[in-house]
């Protein structure tokens, strides 16, 4: 089949668009409990509320792709994650604010799922690894950017400086003592613009190869094999790890160091994101030339020291030691799923599921460091991103897989070798 860019620009769009929308919670959670006099168990039930949906959707996504489109799913997707942040742009309260981040994450959860099959057909098997690793690029750029917007939006309606058409209609419809609000009627714009891009674009027929499918009986059948709960149980880590710092970065540096949430807090996450992204580059680089264990064990390694120095330096080292957290966690995500899936030899695609089901951790982590955190203190809450941590750490020694990843000799050889009999090339989602 013939390539087609403009269908892999428009995913690589959706990437970015994904992480807009996902990434955002964090630097808003200050402002959350403030207007909304929260405790710290209750703001963590929002991240809670969007990523369970992860867990609730992507499995039954997979099997709703059987019977309709990519396009049929994406439209109803974003049209969900534009109800959802319709409503809380009309009704800003708590209650409210949860049902809207379910729907949001219910409708990311969907593109998640919808978007990974398309890739490799539209951008060909060959390139599949690389393009997804340039749609994490995208992910990460929007995540750098959505602060700075939020930071942008938040500063001039809160001076009342409204001059041009932007800025006019979202004071004419966000609360005044609400400006962060303003947020969510830029997410139902940009969703329901992409509703409209994507009805307008012509789809491929994809042909999924039997592997590649998301059947009932053999997720059961993985299910009864405890290397895919653990492998399930990093995934879950990870988001949980991820989003359990990105959440309370902001909060952590006001709490305990007095930085604004607004500017200097924003900015910080910000970092955090454009740290990860950097840190992707530098993890394709070498996991050309490194085993991807080794490559887990010593970025894990550094992010255990950076979250340590984070915790208990001063405000000064906390706004450099968590963005280089984000720098170090970048090459988990892909290195725990290849080498889950380069650990069995068939069924891929139920096997992918149940991985995307571990997103879940987003919701579980960040709630149990805000739980901790009203009863000990926010710092003592995130102690528990120790155990996170320690487990993602763990697998860089027990992971055996089937297939390693290939590196590049010195001589100019690849190499790669596994269990199996064959070398294939490694898989990574």
């Amino acid at each position: 089949m013939k390539r087609n860019y403009y269908l892999v620009g428009l995913i690589l769009l959706i990437f970015f668009v994904i992480s807009f929308l996902t990434n955002i919670i964090g630097p808003l959670v200050p402002e959350i409990i403030e207007d909304f006099d929260l405790s710290l168990t209750l703001v963590a039930v929002l991240p809670f509320a969007f990523f369970i949906a992860y867990g609730a959707m992507s499995i039954p996504s997979g099997l709703l792709i059987e019977f309709y489109s990519e396009k049929k799913i994406m439209v109803s997707a974003f049209l969900v994650a534009f109800s959802g942040a319709l409503l809380f742009g009309l009704f800003p309260n708590y209650l409210i604010a949860i049902v809207s981040l379910f729907l949001i994450g219910t409708g990311m959860a969907m593109l998640q799922v919808a978007i990974n099959p398309l890739l490799r057909e539209a951008g060909g098997e060959e390139h599949f690894a690389f393009n997804s690793q340039l749609g994490q690029l995208f992910f990460g750029l929007a995540s750098f950017l959505s602060p700075l917007v939020y930071s942008y939006l938040v500063v001039n309606l809160d001076s009342g400086a409204t001059e041009g058409f932007l800025l006019a209609t979202l004071a004419a419809v966000v609360p005044e003592e609400l400006p962060w609000i303003s947020l969510y009627w830029i997410f139902a714009l940009v969703s329901l613009v992409m509703v409209v891009v994507i009805l307008l674009s012509h789809f491929p027929e994809v042909e999924r190869k039997e592997d590649e499918k998301v059947g009932m009986l053999e997720t059961l059948e993985l299910l009864k094999q405890p290397m895919v709960w653990m492998f399930f149980l990093g995934i879950f880590c990870y988001v949980g790890s991820e989003q359990g710092v990105a959440n309370w970065i902001s909060e952590f540096l006001s709490t305990y160091h007095g930085y604004d949430p607004q500017t200097t807090g924003a900015s910080t996450v910000s970092w955090f994101w454009g740290m990860m992204t950097a840190g992707t580059v530098l993890g394709l680089l070498l996991l050309k030339v490194m085993d991807s264990r080794k490559v887990l064990i010593s970025f894990t390694t550094g992010a255990l020291l950076c979250l340590t120095l984070a915790l208990f330096g001063s405000g000064e080292i906390a706004l450099y030691a968590f963005p280089a957290i984000g720098f170090l966690i970048a090459v988990m995500w892909p290195v725990i799923f290849s080498l889950a899936l380069n650990s069995v030899r068939e069924n891929h695609g139920s096997f992918s599921g149940i991985l995307v089901t571990g997103i879940v951790g987003g919701a579980v982590v960040p709630l149990v460091v805000g739980s901790l955190g009203d009863v000990l203190g926010l710092r003592s809450g995130m102690f528990f991103l120790y155990l996170t941590f320690g487990y993602i750490l763990s697998i860089g020694f027990w992971a055996d897989p089937l297939v390693t990843n290939k590196t590049i000799e010195f001589s100019g050889k690849e190499k790669g070798k596994g269990r199996g009999e064959q070398q294939e090339e490694a898989y990574v989602s």
